[in-house]
């Protein structure tokens, strides 16, 4: 008895020592990936538009308009600074692809580089099928006896 209560005593001690988080205590982290919105309506349904085609490096399935990385919010607001500064949606996409690569599209273009991108998964999927198709062959011979003729097999 007396060493679960030691335990337990060190426990409490040990929770007391730790700092409360800065959520518990009520504060902002200093990292936010809030945005405040463009005061011209139609500058910011521009902005949202064309952060919906870039994506986010961080998260890589998210366009940088669903992500709450802190790139994609630095990204939304140099998109907004740029919009800003009479940038077009091209001269930004093409400044963050000479910065990111072809990759931060979200539709990226068919290009030599971006050739895997757009064909890699048809690929994979027809080597797995070749793949498939060869077990199923050479399980299909190892059930036949040297005469040709077939053993019960299930089918």
């Amino acid at each position: 008895m007396k060493g679960l209560a030691t335990l337990l005593a060190v426990f409490l001690i040990a929770v007391a020592l730790v700092p409360p988080s800065r959520a518990v205590a009520g504060e902002q982290p200093a990292e936010s990936s809030y945005v405040p919105p463009l005061a011209d309506p139609v500058l910011e349904a521009r902005a949202k538009a064309l952060q919906r085609e870039l994506r986010c490096l961080v998260c890589q399935g998210q366009s940088i308009d669903e992500s709450n990385s802190a790139l994609a919010a630095d990204l939304r607001r140099l998109i907004r600074e740029q919009m800003q500064a009479g940038q077009s949606d091209d001269d930004i996409k093409n400044f963050l692809v000479a910065r990111y690569g072809a990759f931060v599209l979200m539709k990226p273009p068919v290009r030599e580089d971006t050739f895997f991108l757009w064909f890699g998964p048809a690929l994979l999927v027809l080597v797995g099928g070749a793949v498939i198709g060869v077990t199923v062959l050479r399980s299909r011979r190892r059930l036949t006896n040297e005469d040709g003729i077939e053993l019960d097999a299930p089918r």
